[in-house]
Parts: structure tokens; sequence; C-alpha cells
């Protein structure tokens, strides 16, 4: 299927095409390869509640000490 490019750079998506992505709005959009990658991206909300953002956190594998060692690294690196 082709997607036409527009005098102001936007690509319109074939109908077939944008049908399976029901519900999202937003797409990161990568070059790889000379080609152009869109991953459909999901935004959470600023509002997110902490518990959300633990559970991810630990999803992820990431400590208490990671981010002490994070924010250690980039205050150090911002001299």
């Amino acid at each position: 299927m082709l997607a036409k490019k527009t005098s102001k750079n936007q690509l319109t998506l074939p109908k077939d095409i944008a049908d399976k992505f029901t519900g999202v709005d937003l797409f990161d959009a990568t070059v790889e390869q000379n080609r152009i990658v869109l991953a459909p991206v999901k935004v959470t909300p600023i509002a997110a509640p902490l518990e959300s953002i633990r559970d991810k956190t630990e999803k992820l594998g990431i400590t208490e000490g990671d981010v002490v060692d994070a924010v250690k690294w980039a205050r150090k690196n911002r001299q």
C-alpha cells in the first residue's frame, strides 16, 4: 500500500492500516535502514498514580540504589 507525503510533510496512512490501531493517536517515528518505522505510543497521564510507577520500576528491576546511583551520575556530569 502507498502512503502519500503532503506538501506539509505529513503522511496519510491507508485506511486498512490505520484501522488496525484503533484508539491510537500517537506514533513514535524513527528511521531504520532507510525505512520509516512507526510504533504506537501509549501516553501515561502526568497524574499517574505513584503505585503504577512503583510497579513499573519493579517490573524493570530498578532498585532504590539504581536511582541513587543515577542521580549521583547526573549531578557529577552537570559540573
